[in-house]
């Protein structure tokens, strides 16, 4: 296991160098690690969990995403720390040690991709691979004050990732300035059409999803907004209730809306059946890929994820082809929304990192809140990226942009433009009282 200087983000340290090239490549110089969820030819893939690594054999075949990297220059040091069975956004591990939050070391650093996010922040790595099937890159981006991309479900291989939720599983990647971020996507995604600069047509802030907010609104929303007024002018700035539309447009929610859903407080009940649905789909899937191992080895796991994967594999499939009814339907009302170029403004999370060794009893609503968001790319398999905003009662702050289904490049190239706006928003930020 990893050293203390190394944050305990690495389970494993060693090099792959990238292959001789008679040309410049795109990442040359750079240095990467990867979550233990991706094959690399050779090594025990661990899934987070010693039971998993004990049972399963080396890989012989390196995963196609981190081959890709590879090829174009970067160096591999490493396979990295992650929640057991990619079963939470905490970022907390029994068995190897929870990986240290590089920004609040007595916060979580987030998960499952928790290694990932601290070797970057720690500045251990200049970019990392993770995954992301519920907010496993987002969540862990937000809380280590660093930039995690989701790309548009499918794009990416998953091959030699071991699964978690196919119908939500991605490849994402976490680095600390947008330009490395860009270059990696350069490498990874399809060359899309829409890798010209375009002018986005719209930027949507929902004021109901930022209400969720445990932290001041303005202190993530004045950040953004002025940043993109002085690049685009305020006319494109649009604010919008987005429970009210999703409730109005996405008619098959009716089937995971509860009473406990319409009553709390803290959540949109909208978004909220629309986070139930994708958690449903999610269980079933997990219970299809995992279940025979699960109920044949009976691995040690830790608080939280035990009962996640116990009651995964008690899902039915009673409502399974409702939720992938639901799929659709949100997919295309998100659609209609953005229209062709436009941007929805999201809080990646409800709040700062919670404190290490939090009771998982205490952290549902925080959950609850923060899956209503997670949820919307999630289920509409649109693309997403988490953009540091500085600190806030010295607590990471961040916000995320959402784009249609494959426009991963432009909103690539978006963040890039943005950032030294938003750089100095921040610091105007940070001395100002909220």
């Amino acid at each position: 296991m990893a050293k203390a200087s190394d944050y305990g983000a690495f389970m494993e340290k060693f090099t792959l160098l990238p292959g001789p090239s008679s040309h410049e490549l795109p990442l040359i110089g750079l240095t990467f690690a990867v979550k233990d969820i991706f094959d690399v030819d050779g090594y025990v893939t661990g899934f987070g969990n010693p039971d998993w690594a004990r049972t399963h054999q080396a890989a012989v075949m390196t995963a196609p995403s981190v081959s890709a990297v590879l090829k174009a220059g970067a160096t591999c040091v490493g396979k990295t720390v992650m929640d057991e069975m990619a079963y939470s956004i905490n970022g907390e591990n029994k068995h190897y040690g929870t990986p240290t939050n590089p920004i609040a070391s007595d916060r979580v650093p987030g998960g499952s991709s928790s290694g990932s996010a601290v070797a970057v922040g720690a500045m251990l790595v200049d970019f990392s691979l993770g995954t992301d099937t519920g907010g496993s890159v987002r969540v862990p981006a937000s809380y280590c004050g660093i930039f995690g991309f989701r790309p548009s479900h499918g794009v990416v291989s998953t091959t030699g990732v071991i699964p978690m939720a196919q119908s939500f599983d991605t490849v994402g990647w976490l680095a600390r300035d947008p330009e490395i971020l860009n270059r990696v996507g350069k490498v990874l995604l399809p060359p899309f059409p829409d890798v010209n600069p375009v002018k986005p047509t719209q930027f949507i802030i929902p004021e109901d999803c930022f209400r969720l907010l445990s932290i001041p609104i303005d202190r993530v929303t004045q950040v953004l907004v002025k940043s993109v007024e002085k690049l685009f002018g305020s006319d494109i700035m649009k604010h919008v209730i987005l429970g009210d539309y999703v409730e109005e447009k996405v008619t098959s929610l009716k089937h995971f809306t509860s009473k406990e859903n319409q009553t709390q407080e803290y959540n949109i009940p909208s978004l909220a059946a629309l986070s139930s649905a994708m958690r449903l789909l999610q269980r079933y899937e997990f219970k299809d890929n995992h279940e025979e191992w699960v109920r044949a080895v009976q691995p040690d796991l830790g608080p939280g994820i035990r009962e996640r994967v116990w009651e995964a594999l008690g899902e039915t499939d009673e409502k399974i082809d409702a939720c992938q009814y639901l799929k659709t339907e949100f997919r295309s009302a998100l659609t209609d929304l953005l229209g062709d170029s436009g941007v929805l403004v999201l809080p990646t999370v409800p709040g700062p990192p919670p404190k290490l060794q939090t009771d998982p009893s205490t952290l549902e609503s925080f959950r609850a809140r923060a899956f209503s968001l997670l949820s919307i790319s999630g289920v509409s398999g649109f693309c997403q990226v988490s953009i540091p905003l500085g600190l806030h009662d010295n607590l990471p702050v961040a916000v995320s942009l959402l784009a249609r289904h494959g426009s991963d490049c432009s909103l690539l190239n978006l963040v890039q433009t943005l950032y030294g706006s938003i750089k100095e928003q921040v610091e105007v930020a940070e001395k100002t009282s909220y």
